[in-house]
């Protein structure tokens, strides 16, 4: 299955030789938000997806850290419902379970 930003599509299939017989629809597919997967012999070998799409994939991520920051920036802790340090609690610190090696 396919996410794309704003919607969850499952990807259309064409052959190599349907999809450049079609490619012009493929094509309006792809920029209506769709992703199209090329087959070669049954398996899916290339996915084509819209620009928009392709920068959002290819944008970094902020680190978890990065992104706390900034909504605590926009918001403080006591409207988000957070205490301090409320992170620390959710962590197990314990040990863990004995594996044998």
């Amino acid at each position: 299955m396919y996410k794309s930003m704003y919607i969850w599509r499952m990807a259309q299939s064409y052959a190599i030789a349907e999809a450049r017989a079609n490619l012009p629809t493929l094509i309006d597919e792809v920029a209506a938000g769709a992703a199209v997967e090329l087959t070669r012999r049954g398996k899916v070998i290339a996915i084509m997806i819209s620009v928009e799409e392709y920068e959002r994939l290819r944008t970094p991520r902020a680190s978890f850290q990065e992104a706390y920051q900034q909504f605590l920036k926009k918001h403080s802790r006591e409207q988000a419902g957070l205490e301090p340090g409320f992170a620390n609690k959710l962590r197990d610190r314990s040990p863990g379970r004995k594996v044998p090696l």
